[in-house]
């Protein structure tokens, strides 16, 4: 498997939960992967039954230009018989990755969460049909991606799975609340897109006893602290810098409610909800998202959906949650049953190993 995404420590569980079904497993990922956040550096959290390499990275932080230039050398010394391709077919590792694994006769399959139809520029439009061509196996994050593969095209084998889970017994609900204010957390990219901004405007309607604490880091990050000095919001509002993916189970025991105000734009629209929807529902934490993208589908009973934009439907719906324990306590309880039955890693795994049972067959 050939995954950024593995810098993370905690979507490694994953992988242990792979290697258990009797998976020989090599997974590839670099040292470090740059976005608006920075540098994320590699946490070796969960390597049970199966290797975690890295590897070396051209154009680290480009999405689409991004390589590793030592990956055939690990393809014909370990000679796989399927290689997991976890990157949109558009980008120039999986058009490595698919070389290489033609190169050693290895069955290749790609994970796609892209869920708008869109025409890219060449040489990445010439890429992308290549993939979709000669990959008769792909995994999409949502129903909406596995339409988006459809509709360019696409005719080999679909699954609709998550890319990575969720593990319930790190993610679970705090015990007694703490004596301190209504706080509404958001755990997100600073970038316009993710509607951080509507989120501020929406406290700055609310009482002054709500707080929000904001976790992430993006090129947002100066002007949403404008944007809040100017509202009057002061103190309210505490701005944290990119947590360790280990850390974050704590972080969501000191929110009473997870926000999700997300914005659809010409080029993007939520793909899963984002990942700390379901973190926050697994720990009893309610969400209030926008409409946009997957987020509905995502959180379900777990939290209350509003218009996406729509600042005073936010404010009405955090105010609720603030005003009623109860409807708090149950949509938190509802969200984690939802949680552990459809997004836990060991779903995913079983889910992810049957695919790669039916290639082989």
């Amino acid at each position: 498997m050939i995954s950024k995404a593995l810098v993370a420590g905690i979507y490694q569980r994953k992988l242990e939960g792979i290697a258990a079904q009797g998976v020989e497993l090599l997974a590839l990922t670099p040292a470090a992967w740059r976005d608006e956040r920075g540098a994320q550096p590699l946490e070796r959290a969960y390597t049970d039954g199966y290797r975690l390499e890295t590897l070396p990275i051209w154009f680290n932080g480009s999405f689409h230009l991004h390589v590793y230039p030592t990956l055939g050398r690990w393809m014909r010394a370990f000679r796989p018989h399927i290689v997991h391709i976890d990157e949109e077919p558009y980008n120039l590792a999986s058009w490595a990755a698919l070389a290489a694994a033609k190169r050693v006769g290895a069955q290749p399959i790609f994970f796609t969460w892209q869920n708008l139809y869109r025409e890219y520029p060449i040489p990445f439009r010439w890429g992308e049909g290549w993939v979709l061509r000669e990959v008769r196996q792909a995994i999409a994050g949502t129903e909406s991606a596995a339409h988006v593969l459809r509709e360019k095209g696409y005719t080999g084998d679909v699954a609709v799975i998550p890319q990575f889970g969720i593990d319930p017994d790190l993610f679970r609900p705090a015990g007694a609340r703490p004596e301190r204010p209504f706080t509404v957390g958001c755990a997100a990219r600073l970038v316009p897109e993710k509607g951080v901004d509507l989120l501020l405007r929406a406290v700055a309607r609310m009482d002054d006893a709500t707080a929000v604490r904001i976790i992430g880091g993006g090129p947002e990050r100066r002007a949403l602290e404008a944007l809040a000095d100017s509202l009057g919001l002061g103190a309210r509002v505490t701005f944290v810098e990119q947590v360790a993916s280990m850390a974050m189970p704590g972080q969501y025991h000191r929110f009473d409610v997870l926000a999700v105000p997300s914005r659809t734009t010409p080029t993007w629209k939520e793909q899963f909800g984002p990942r700390a929807s379901v973190e926050a529902m697994a720990s009893g934490v309610p969400v209030v998202g926008s409409d946009s993208g997957a987020i509905p589908g995502v959180v379900g009973e777990g939290g209350l959906i509003v218009p996406e934009g729509d600042v005073e439907a936010l404010a009405g719906a955090l105010c609720r949650l603030r005003d009623d324990a109860a409807l708090r306590a149950e949509i938190g309880r509802r969200g984690r049953e939802r949680a552990l039955a459809d997004f836990t890693h060991a779903q995913v795994a079983r889910a992810t190993v049957a695919v790669y049972q039916s290639m082989l067959i």
